[in-house]
């Protein structure tokens, strides 16, 4: 009998979803979360499993001569060594894009909360602040309008494209860099000056850091990614400039980011992601003054993670069929 073993299903499906689909390859085990030192006896003999979060290192993977198949329930991928999944014969795959929509909305739900405050707004008139104001309307600290501001997209992959959509609807003008752009720029086929088919301007990591009034990132965390938004970086900004992050955690310096707040170099933070998760109790962006934090929440409106299952569902179909798909390794 084939074994499927889900290892940390909870967060993709809390019980509002099904898993009954992935009954038809054989006997499945659904596990809610796997803590380190149970991941070799719950898979056993197994030789399929999908996870999101659970670490496959070299070692581990070494002890399961099984396994044949890792479905990640996510995009990122890094828990996986994906080498050594390689070297042993095992096949990763991976669900690119399933969030695109969740995560521009998650942005720009971002951005807002920072510019018009509404959670804060909400919270002290539940409070009776309202109750006791003098005037018929009162703000606790500025509001921002974002008609005719700068947003800078760092990373434009879909979700940033999406996001740029949203944010020209809201009549800023949007400019974008990356590796294909500083590539383009430089080979002379693209110009700062002239919009792509969207609207939106290509740009030197210069210009952009320069000229934006929000920047935003949407960029994989990489090695040349990790760490990036640090002091020297934050240097070549604009004063008052909003941060958001809803790429990873560690493409912040938290500790710079969290100086920069304190200053007020930086006037806003709004992340859903952290460089640990969960964070530890020390994180500066915890106390740091003008941030915005949400529990890396982005992905988990309930059609988001539909979206999520059937993409799982149909990469190991595709994979026990012989014709693979989003294959990492």
């Amino acid at each position: 009998m084939t074994k499927v073993v889900v290892l940390d299903g909870y967060t993709a499906n809390p019980g509002d979803l099904s898993w009954e689909p992935f009954r038809e390859f054989g006997e499945l085990t659904v596990y809610d979360r796997t803590p380190n030192s149970l991941i070799l006896e719950r898979i056993g003999d197994a030789e399929y499993i999908l996870t999101n979060k659970t670490p496959f290192m070299r070692e581990t993977l070494a002890m399961l001569p099984n396994l044949k198949y890792i479905g990640a329930i996510s995009t990122g991928y890094n828990v996986i060594d994906t080498l050594a999944a390689r070297d042993l014969g095992i096949t990763v795959t991976n669900i690119p894009e399933y969030a695109t929509f969740a995560t521009a909305q998650m942005t720009i739900s971002l951005l807002l909360e920072l510019t018009n405050r509404v959670g804060r707004h909400d919270r002290i008139v539940h409070e009776g602040a309202w109750t006791v104001s003098k005037d018929f309307c009162f703000t606790d600290g500025g509001l921002t309008e974002l008609f005719g501001k700068t947003l800078g997209l760092v990373g434009y992959g879909k979700i940033a494209r999406r996001t740029a959509l949203i944010a020209t609807a809201l009549g800023m003008t949007v400019r974008k860099t990356g590796r294909t752009v500083v590539q383009g720029l430089a080979d002379g086929s693209l110009s700062e000056t002239i919009p792509d088919e969207d609207g939106v301007y290509p740009a030197s990591m210069e210009t952009l850091l320069k000229t934006s009034d929000v920047i935003s990132f949407h960029c994989p965390l990489t090695d040349e990614t990790r760490g990036m938004v640090n002091a020297e970086m934050i240097r070549d900004m604009k004063g008052g400039v909003f941060l958001v992050n809803t790429a990873r955690g560690p493409v912040l310096n938290e500790k710079d980011v969290a100086d920069a707040l304190a200053s007020g170099k930086i006037a806003g933070l709004a992340v859903d992601v952290l460089s640990d998760e969960p964070p530890k109790a020390d994180n500066p962006l915890l106390t740091a003054p003008n941030c915005i934090i949400t529990p890396h929440i982005a992905w988990a409106p309930v059609e988001t993670r539909q979206r999520l299952l059937d993409a799982a569902y149909a990469n190991f179909k595709a994979f026990l069929s012989g014709n693979p798909v989003n294959v990492v390794s």
